[in-house]
């Protein structure tokens, strides 16, 4: 019996192209402005750039933003820039109509729902908080992004299931992205893939997937 859930967002439960075609270029249109404004919130995030890469630490992360970097100083910087947007209205997360009602289906059955994504925990609360589903936060007992590990690594989820307290098989992972399922069962979760854009993997989308 599945006690949990564990699911991707990006092509899983919210649409790739509101990643890639509106959070991105938002966070790339605001990021000099935002750090100029706010210098002592971001000097720590820049200073981690600088580690990793020497040089102008705004340009490093304009260019990471173009190469999609699974940095953690990134996401962070990023899920500040989309609060913002959130809060003016500018900005509206997108779920997937069928993963809203899965989410809801399995919250009401009693099974806890966890996020992992590669976006911060703060961002990840911003899609679902400010979605066009309305406020999904209350559905989820808990969230995880690179802090504990990248995702196409089988100690990553083994990670995760010891914060969340259940034993890896008793939780279901649910994600677009193979590498990541084959790590999730590796680790040894059950898991799904979810292909959305062809239909060739697992399942198409939340429907039918019965817990």
């Amino acid at each position: 019996m599945v006690g949990a859930v564990l699911t991707d967002i990006e092509g899983t439960t919210s649409s790739i192209a509101f990643v890639t075609d509106t959070l991105f270029p938002y966070a790339r249109a605001h990021l000099r402005d935002f750090v100029a404004r706010h210098p002592a919130e971001t000097a720590p995030l820049l200073d981690a750039v600088r580690a990793e890469e020497p040089g102008d630490p705004v340009e490093t992360l304009l260019r990471w933003i173009d190469e999609d970097r699974k940095a953690t100083p990134l996401k962070t910087l990023q899920g500040l820039i989309w609060a913002e947007g959130y809060a003016d209205g500018t900005l509206q997360g997108h779920v997937y109509r069928d993963a809203a009602d899965g989410l809801r289906r399995w919250h009401a059955a009693g099974i806890a729902l966890y996020i992992y994504s590669s976006g911060s925990i703060a961002a990840q609360k911003l899609i679902f908080g400010h979605s066009n589903e309305g406020d999904l936060t209350p559905l989820f007992s808990g969230y995880f992004d690179t802090t504990s590990g990248p995702k196409k690594d089988a100690a990553s989820y083994r990670t995760i299931a010891n914060e969340i307290g259940r034993a890896p098989g008793d939780i279901l992972f649910l994600s677009d992205n193979i590498q990541e399922i084959d790590a999730a069962r590796a680790a040894g979760m059950a898991a799904i893939h979810i292909d959305r854009e062809t239909g060739s993997g697992e399942a198409d989308s939340f429907m039918g997937i019965e817990l």
